[in-house]
């Protein structure tokens, strides 16, 4: 069923329907290298075999996962005699960031002289996977997951084909099995029409000949939803960066929604697990210090229980972040201290806050004039009052005395460490509430 015309092609719209730049240079055979990056089963094999069929080229096809440097010279060495007598050669490679540097190398001087035209095919973003020298001489198209109307109408070709699909073998799809079958396809149409084919033949026959093919056979068949996630590609850093921005804007739906995407397509516990720790002290912080202990408990949980069941403590810890009030001002501080440490003189630290434990320490002047906190608190603490030892910025060093990291947000625990903190920082008194 695989399309030989532009016609038969179905989807990728925004880069071959009509008027598009692709498709014109189809048609008028104008065709640059290209690089084609989607997810599998969206028709880049395809479309590379249309467009060598388009333009009358001899269409060359190999699998970085196999081939090698002297399967690429085999290649050339042919497309240079097809070249002499006025034939043009389109070299498919698919999986090309399974090649490396060297077998990318190799190719590109080839592209350059128009020995061949290069499409390749890949799953992974090519931006990391392919090398910029190969990057320059071709167009990057990105191709998407098929919409549910473009599965449906391979679908009704492949039951409808007497040559090339089931269109000889009287299947019947009932309506609720062709809805299961798209939808659970998620936009590959491989998996849709492979499925389609084991469950036509696993489909018991009639009395009169017909193949009946319902839900649970449609299930039966698939077994288990496809999803397009890999632990190690752009899918798996493209959905937890959703699900970190979803807890930081305190959407939880979003954020536990983005958690069983992840979950369900076998992401790594452990790791969501640190991103929430993190998410604790970086979004959270002190406007709710309480983040963090769940967040601990459940990377601890989810060690200690596994899974399935573990999704229990993840989703404890994702709702409590997510609902929780937003701080980001432990990383504000840290940063802007760091900053110091790294463009500012690392002063020595000022003799009062050192540690005297031998005569001789204190003779030079460690520790003098360091005066105790915890009796100026003991002092005040029928008032309920906080005084300072001083002004903040009594412990950096005098070149740094008055800079101000910490700066406190205004939701949460932090609105009153503001008060508290601005009090301290004008060397006044403060009653903690």
């Amino acid at each position: 069923m695989r399309p030989r015309t532009l016609d038969e092609f179905v989807g990728q719209h925004h880069i071959v329907g009509p008027d598009r730049a692709l498709r014109r240079a189809i048609e008028t055979d104008a065709i640059p290298s290209l690089i084609l990056w989607g997810p599998p089963g969206t028709g880049k094999t395809t479309l590379a075999e249309v467009i060598a069929r388009a333009t009358d080229s001899d269409f060359v096809g190999l699998s970085a996962v196999s081939a090698g440097v002297a399967d690429l010279r085999a290649v050339v060495a042919e497309a240079q005699r097809a070249r002499t007598l006025g034939r043009r050669t389109v070299l498919f490679i698919d999986e090309i960031h399974r090649f490396n540097k060297a077998q990318q190398d190799a190719v590109l001087p080839y592209v350059e002289d128009g020995t061949i035209t290069l499409i390749g095919a890949t799953t992974e973003n090519p931006s990391f996977e392919v090398n910029s020298a190969l990057l320059s001489r071709a167009r990057v198209y990105v191709l998407y997951a098929l919409a549910d109307d473009d599965v449906a109408t391979l679908v009704r070709r492949a039951l409808a084909d007497a040559e090339r699909g089931l269109g000889q073998q009287s299947i019947v799809l009932d309506d609720e099995a062709f809805e299961a079958l798209v939808r659970l396809a998620n936009g590959d149409a491989r998996v849709a029409l492979g499925t389609l084919e084991f469950a036509a033949s696993a489909a018991p026959s009639g009395a009169d000949g017909t193949r009946r093919i319902d839900a649970a056979l449609v299930a039966d068949a698939l077994q288990r939803r496809i999803v397009a996630y890999d632990k190690k590609g752009e899918n798996h850093y493209d959905v937890i960066s959703a699900f970190i921005k979803s807890v930081r804007g305190s959407d939880p739906d979003a954020a536990v929604y983005w958690l069983a995407r992840m979950l369900d397509a076998g992401e790594d516990p452990l790791f969501i697990a640190r991103r929430i720790v993190i998410l604790a002290s970086e979004d959270v912080g002190l406007a709710d210090s309480r983040g963090l202990s769940v967040a601990v408990a459940a990377q601890q949980a989810v060690h200690f229980v596994g899974m399935p069941e573990g999704f229990y403590p993840l989703a404890h810890a994702t709702l409590y972040l997510a609902t929780a009030p937003k701080s980001n001002s432990v990383g504000r501080a840290y940063s802007a201290a760091l900053a110091d440490v790294q463009t500012t003189r690392n002063d020595p630290v000022p003799l009062n806050l050192r540690n005297a434990p031998t005569a001789l320490m204190r003779g030079l002047g460690y520790g003098a004039g360091y005066r105790y906190a915890h009796e100026d608190y003991a002092a005040a603490g029928a008032a309920g009052d906080l005084p300072p030892p001083g002004r903040l910025g009594a412990y950096l060093p005098p070149s740094l005395a008055e800079r101000s990291y910490f700066i406190p947000g205004e939701q949460g625990e932090e609105a009153t460490l503001g008060a508290w903190i601005a009090r301290r920082r004008t060397g006044g008194r403060t009653v903690r509430r």
